[in-house]
């Protein structure tokens, strides 16, 4: 099985290249394939010719995305459609991440089918590849996460060690709630679909895969301290005291029974991996 991933400097990207095995992977950055450009993915789908093409590429700057606005578009809406039809036409199967953001965080536990309704630009840029991709190749893949960390770029977790080994104290909002997801667990169960679906096994739409138990970002910011036994004083503040460019919405919780009843793939549980993550990132430089 011959795999095609886009945005391989990524957390999903980089844990799918040290996960792969014997999958046959390419992996293309911005400086093998920019896909600001109109036409540079389609050709790299065509060049390489693969079985699966995953896209782990997109704007990810939530903040920035508000000023940024056709980067963003283009990155998370435009090459994606377009990296589906390449690939619908090559006869690969297509994967497209997206995010829990494509919510307004007023619902329960969100399944696939709950009417999204984005409340900043990044999360209408990707519920706007949704609708583009499923359009361009019906026989898409798209994974809806949330909360991704791991030891590689930037995340939550990375930012919350680095605060937490120079402050004795920090504000971490509470009343956003949502599952962190080990970007490791993601790619191991892109590889675990793809292998599944290359052998003829059906399965196609949209899918949530997100991390339990759910917490908040307070609450997750003192299982990573305790984790990396930092004694760092929380203090647990609303949204409203942190303001930012964008609004977040407040509870973010997917419903993944559709990704364990076609799949197999059950929620993974973040807490286990949040141990090989804080001791892989204590004990590195990056």
């Amino acid at each position: 099985m011959r795999m095609l991933v886009f945005g391989k400097n990524g957390q999903v990207a980089r844990c799918l290249r040290d996960e792969a095995g014997s999958v046959d992977l390419v992996a293309l950055g911005s400086a093998d394939c920019d896909l600001t450009n109109p036409g540079a993915g389609a050709e790299a789908v065509r060049r390489v010719a693969p079985d699966i093409v995953v896209n782990a590429a997109g704007y990810t700057a939530v903040d920035k995305a508000e000023t940024e606005r056709e980067t963003a578009r283009r990155l998370n809406a435009e090459a994606p459609a377009e990296l589906a039809a390449a690939a619908r036409a090559s006869g690969a199967r297509f994967f497209h991440l997206s995010t829990d953001y494509v919510f307004d965080g007023s619902g329960g536990a969100y399944t696939e089918n709950a009417a999204t309704a984005p409340l900043n630009v990044y999360g209408k840029t990707k519920r706007d590849s949704e609708i583009a991709v499923l359009a361009a190749a019906p026989d898409a893949i798209v994974m809806r996460t949330s909360w991704v960390f791991s030891e590689y770029g930037a995340n939550f977790v990375k930012t919350m060690l680095h605060l937490g080994s120079t402050r004795d104290a920090l504000r971490i909002v509470e009343d956003q709630i949502g599952g962190p997801t080990p970007a490791r667990a993601i790619a191991r169960a892109i590889l675990a679909i793809a292998s599944k679906l290359h052998r003829g096994a059906a399965g196609a739409g949209v899918y949530h895969y997100q991390g339990v138990p759910v917490v908040s970002w307070a609450d997750f910011a003192q299982a990573i301290f305790e984790v990396a036994d930092l004694n760092v004083a929380i203090r647990k503040i609303p949204t409203s005291e942190y303001p930012t460019p964008a609004r977040r919405p407040l509870r973010t919780v997917l419903d993944c029974a559709r990704i364990e009843r076609d799949f197999g793939l059950s929620a993974p549980d973040w807490r286990s991996d949040l141990f090989q993550v804080v001791d892989a990132l204590q004990g590195s430089s990056e």
